[in-house]
This record gives structure tokens, C-alpha cells and sequence, in this order.
């Protein structure tokens, strides 16, 4: 099968951009440095292609009673055009289908930011979840491309490329709002850890804003300085820190959960209940290596007790200059605990820390050499 391009993938190409498969899109990874990428996002403005995520509309009265039904996470929490939920998508056992973001923009109109790599699965268990509701109407938009612009200087780079009322509407944006702007919908949220705007437009128009993004200063960034920046910000990853065999209830997702009202049922709800009676869940951390070596995922941590923990995501940070990890551990762990990983059959000493470790471009931790 071919891979799918988005529709700057030449724009990408001809910036140098270093090409992977990702999820069966071919995408930017970095554009020479993943280092300098994840710096300029950290201290000024970066801007990713996230086109491949997959954008479904849901239309029709139904469309909120459906949602109720089908996410964890409830969106009658959602009373404001635009406000944005963050949920998970789960199976009946309670595992993790995806997660995702919901935008309530009016009675009969919803939209969800979904993860590419999921795309079949998740329509498939969308459209077989909704046959019991009447008046919803799914719309997927490969139409539409999104960008993610992201920084301390994000949203002042992008308002210089506006009118002054249109400036001033997204400079009023709360964090998690959404409103649109002559056919650009423009959301304060991102995956980076920093402030900034996720945009969703007409793919035809996607180049021409590439380009006066550029002009505006505002750096290209790929992959992978995605995803240093997203581990930093103790972001989770679906299929590294989170999958079908794993609940929110062990993946630090419990907040996302609304048990109230009780007589929501969602699926995966009984399921969640009887993990939740468990005494010995499981729990997700943070780990700051002490000791020379680099994190990495399926790295075996060990405890003082005997017990012991996997990491789901490692990495070098840029910005502490260490390497870091999220891990999940017994629930009887914790922050400031040591621990020893298993790096290539080497113990080094790691100690867990709470997350984020950055916050807003500065370190939310110790990071002096033990």
C-alpha cells in the first residue's frame, strides 16, 4: 500500500526534511536537527503537520448522548461553543481503543481529533458503537489539514499573520477553546507542553499558511522533536504508554474517567469499576536517570522491595540534558523513590519523579547529578 502524503509534504521535502513512514503517511521526522526543533519550540515558536490525524464531525441531535455512550470521559461536561474535552475510547474489558480530543461546538455538532495510526480501528468501533442511536451522522474530513503551532511566541507569530479582530479573538481563547476564524478553526491545545494553537483548515490553503508561517519565524519542526517535547511535558504516547490491554486506571488516565453520573453508561465502565476495587493496581511515573545510559521503552525497572515496573517511554530530554522516562510501576511507589533499570543487562540507578518534568519551557524537577 501506498503511503499517504499530506498536502505539505513538498514543502517538507523541499525544507530538507528527513522522510519516514509513519503510521502509513509519510512524514517530516526532522528537518536536519531534532535538537535545534525542540529548542525552538521550548524557547520561541515551532510549527508541526499533524494532517494525518484523523478529524471526524459528528452531526445530529443524537450526537451527545452517543458521545456519553461512547467515551470515558463525559461530554456534558462541555457547556461553552468550543470548549475541548480530552478522553479515552475504550473496550468493553475497559482496554484503551485511542485517545482523543472532543470539541462541543454547538447542540447538533461535535468534532474528534483522533490518532492516525488507529484509524481503522476506531471507525470500525465508532460505527458499530452507535447503532442503538438515532440522529448521528459521522464525517470523516480528509479534506482538512491541521498544524500545530506551538511555543512561548507561538500565538503572537501566528496573530501577526491576522487582522486586529481576528487577533484579538484568539488572544481571548482559554486553554482547551476552540473557535473559528473565515474557515480556519483555531483550538488552544497542543502536545508539547507549551502554549500554542492547533489549526484545522481547507487543505488547499494549508501551503500558503506553511509559507507565511515560515516567514513569520516560526520554525518547522517533525516527529521527533514531537515526541521529546510531548515526554517532557509527561505526555502520553497510544501504543507506548497506553494500548487495548491497558485502562486509564494504570496508564495515569484516571482523571479523564467521570463516574458521575452514576447511571452513565459508558463502555468499559463495569469493567473499570471491578479494576478500580483492586488493591494492587498499577500506577504511571516519571523516572530521571541518575546513573550514565539512555531510557528506553520495555526497560525492566526494579525497587528496593522486590518489586519491579516496565518503562513504556524513554528518551535523552533536551532541556534537562538527561535521559527520562515514563514507567509503570506498583502503586505502592513513590515520588522520590530509587529504583535500579535494566539498560543492556546493567542496573543504573534511576529515582521517580512526579510529572511533568517541564513545564512552559522550565524543569519541573531536580536535575543535579546524584
Amino acid at each position: 500500500m501506498t503511503a499517504k502524503q499530506t498536502p505539505l509534504y513538498q514543502q517538507h521535502v523541499d525544507a530538507g526534511a528527513k522522510i519516514v513512514d509513519f503510521s502509513g503517511w509519510q512524514m517530516p521526522v526532522h528537518y536536519g536537527s531534532q535538537l535545534d526543533e525542540h529548542h525552538a519550540v521550548r524557547q520561541s515558536a515551532g510549527v508541526f503537520d499533524v494532517s494525518h490525524m484523523n478529524i471526524v464531525d459528528l452531526h445530529g441531535t443524537g450526537s451527545k448522548a452517543f458521545l456519553q455512550h461512547l467515551l470515558a470521559n463525559d461530554v456534558d461536561r462541555l457547556k461553552n461553543p468550543g470548549k475541548a474535552l480530552y478522553s479515552c475510547m475504550l473496550m468493553d474489558d475497559g482496554g484503551i481503543i485511542d485517545d482523543l480530543i472532543v470539541y462541543f461546538m454547538n447542540e447538533s455538532w461535535y468534532r474528534m481529533i483522533l490518532n492516525a495510526g488507529r484509524h481503522d480501528k476506531d471507525m470500525k468501533w465508532i460505527n458499530s458503537s452507535r447503532h442503538d442511536f438515532q440522529n448521528v451522522r459521522l464525517s470523516e474530513r480528509p479534506d482538512l489539514a491541521m498544524l500545530a503551532i506551538q511555543g512561548p511566541q507561538a500565538i503572537e507569530r501566528f496573530s501577526s499573520l491576522l487582522s486586529d479582530e481576528a487577533a484579538d479573538r484568539v488572544a481571548e481563547l482559554a486553554v482547551f477553546q476552540a473557535c473559528e476564524i473565515d474557515e480556519v478553526f483555531i483550538a488552544r491545545t497542543g502536545y508539547t507542553g507549551e502554549d500554542g494553537l492547533e489549526l484545522i483548515l481547507p487543505g488547499n490553503d494549508a501551503v500558503d499558511l506553511w509559507q507565511q508561517l515560515m516567514m513569520a519565524d516560526v520554525k518547522p519542526a517533525g516527529l521527533g522533536a514531537r515526541d521529546t517535547l510531548r515526554l517532557e511535558a509527561g505526555m502520553l504516547l497510544y501504543g507506548l504508554d497506553m494500548d487495548e490491554t491497558t485502562s486509564p486506571l494504570v496508564s495515569g488516565l484516571g482523571w479523564t474517567v467521570a463516574w458521575q453520573p452514576e447511571s452513565r453508561d459508558f463502555i468499559g465502565r463495569r469493567a473499570l469499576q471491578a479494576v478500580k476495587r483492586d488493591s494492587h493496581l498499577q500506577r504511571m511515573v516519571g523516572l530521571l536517570l541518575t546513573g550514565r545510559g539512555v531510557l528506553r521503552s520495555h526497560q525492566q525497572v526494579q525497587f528496593a522491595d522486590g518489586s519491579s515496573g516496565e518503562i513504556t517511554s524513554g528518551s535523552y530530554s533536551p532541556t534537562l540534558a538527561r535521559s527520562i522516562a515514563l514507567a509503570r510501576v506498583p502503586a505502592t511507589v513513590k515520588t522520590g523513590d530509587s529504583c535500579k533499570v535494566d539498560i543492556r543487562g546493567r542496573p543504573v540507578s534511576a529515582i521517580v519523579v512526579k510529572c511533568p518534568f517541564v513545564r512552559y519551557g522550565k524543569p519541573c524537577i531536580e536535575t543535579e547529578q546524584k
